[in-house]
């Protein structure tokens, strides 16, 4: 008599390696599905492929490839805002190590084919082992290929998603009703409040991004401002915003690195949402050559998303290979540290975690609405890694993974002055 082997299916499968059962439906190619079925979200694997980049890359990397090439669906959100499902998700999605038992049976159900790893989608970068082997990390070089690969997308994307301010970083919102274009103008008042901004002073912004402090500071103080960013795509939308406003006379944005603007003096530098990018171990440059180039008494403002602690780690697979490639993260005490020890007086330090995560609410409720022309624009995969890093970010921040401060501080001169008023007046 012949020993009959049993063979599971991929949602039996998928079953075995949960702890506990989700509150969601799945269904697979094989024809296979478990899970509730009245469930407000269905995850749908279409085909072999997204079963491969689930198997041969596990964790959030696995789970990107196959959503990025709709070889995974999730039903019952929409791709420019999965925020809902990601909640459900990362709140119940908890795996076991199968038995060594289990995973035969598991291997036999879907083939070892599916362990051959498949080529990652095209807005995947190369591993970080790679970018090591192949360059060095955060030279220059380095830096203006991976702000290339994130900020020259798509003007025409950024205006759609970001709205007219064209503002790529934490708004402020004044009042829980506010309004998007309303948050980012409060976030630009209070920055030029904290650097105490007046008619005639100057003021460098080092990562200008699409130039919103820039003319800010122009149109509503009278500063003299220049602005350099690593993305020419950046600097040619704001160089042709600047004409449009008649701000000339004011402001100026360069396609540079800021390393090597050679004036100097500034009455305030601000920083916003640039030290993400420029590695941790370059933080004592960085605040050297910032404060080499404040006139004594001269401001930082310095804006960036930070950790709950101070415990270096690697960003996330998905983060690092589809969005912020090199990107490195730590707590507010570290830059507060590194600041100080390059000779700058902190002042004052804030956090506003809670309005990054309303920002990017925002941001997803814009990819949403103008989902068709997003999709013309730069193609559904990238417009998918939109919608996922967005909503996942908001999760991060509400769930108070990641934070975002702002750090003033003062070029505090040999005999104690600092310029700094007895009270904050913002």
């Amino acid at each position: 008599m012949t020993r009959q082997t049993r063979t599971i299916t991929i949602a039996q499968a998928f079953d075995t390696l949960l702890k506990e059962p989700l509150p969601l439906r799945f269904t697979a190619y094989d024809g296979s599905s478990s899970g509730p079925k009245d469930a407000p979200f269905r995850f749908d694997l279409r085909n072999q492929r997204g079963l491969s980049y689930l198997l041969t890359a596990p964790g959030d990397l696995g789970m990107a490839r196959a959503y990025v090439t709709g070889d995974l669906v999730i039903e019952g959100v929409h791709p420019g805002d999965p925020y809902e499902a990601m909640r459900l998700l990362q709140k119940g999605l908890k795996m076991r190590r199968p038995s060594p038992a289990e995973a035969v049976e598991i291997l036999r159900a879907v083939g070892l084919s599916t362990l051959r790893p498949p080529a990652p989608p095209p807005q995947e970068t190369i591993p970080r082992w790679r970018r090591v082997v192949e360059g060095l990390r955060h030279s220059e070089g380095r830096d203006a290929e991976v702000i290339r690969h994130h900020y020259d997308v798509s003007n025409t994307f950024y205006e759609y998603v970001l709205g007219p301010s064209m503002t790529y970083t934490c708004a402020v919102y004044p009042t829980e009703e506010a309004t998007l274009e309303e948050a980012q103008s409060a976030k630009y008042e209070l920055i030029a409040q904290k650097l105490g901004l007046q008619a005639g002073q100057r003021l460098l912004d080092i990562g200008c991004g699409w130039g919103g402090m820039v003319r800010h500071a122009a149109r509503e103080h009278g500063v003299q401002v220049l602005g350099v960013t690593l993305s020419r795509e950046q600097a040619s939308w704001a160089q042709q915003a600047i004409k449009e406003e008649r701000l000339d006379h004011l402001a100026e944005v360069r396609f540079m690195d800021y390393r090597h603007v050679e004036e100097t003096g500034f009455d305030a530098i601000s920083s916003i949402g640039l030290t993400e990018h420029i590695g941790v171990r370059n933080y004592p440059a960085y605040f050297g050559w910032i404060r080499d180039h404040l006139r004594p008494q001269g401001r930082l403002l310095n804006h960036c998303i930070t950790r709950h602690d101070n415990r270096p780690r690697e960003t996330g697979a998905f983060i690092d290979r589809y969005v912020f490639p090199d990107g490195e993260l730590i707590g507010s005490g570290t830059i507060i540290t590194e600041a100080q020890d390059a000779g700058l007086e902190v002042q004052h330090e804030e956090n506003i975690r809670v309005h990054y995560a309303k920002t990017l609410a925002a941001w997803c409720h814009n990819l949403q609405e103008n989902w068709d022309a997003c999709v013309a624009e730069v193609g559904e995969e990238t417009a998918r890694v939109w919608g996922l890093y967005m909503a996942g970010s908001r999760l991060a921040f509400e769930r108070n993974e990641i934070q975002l401060h702002h750090v003033l501080a003062t070029r505090t001169d040999a005999n104690g002055a600092s310029g700094y008023p007895l009270r904050h007046a913002f």
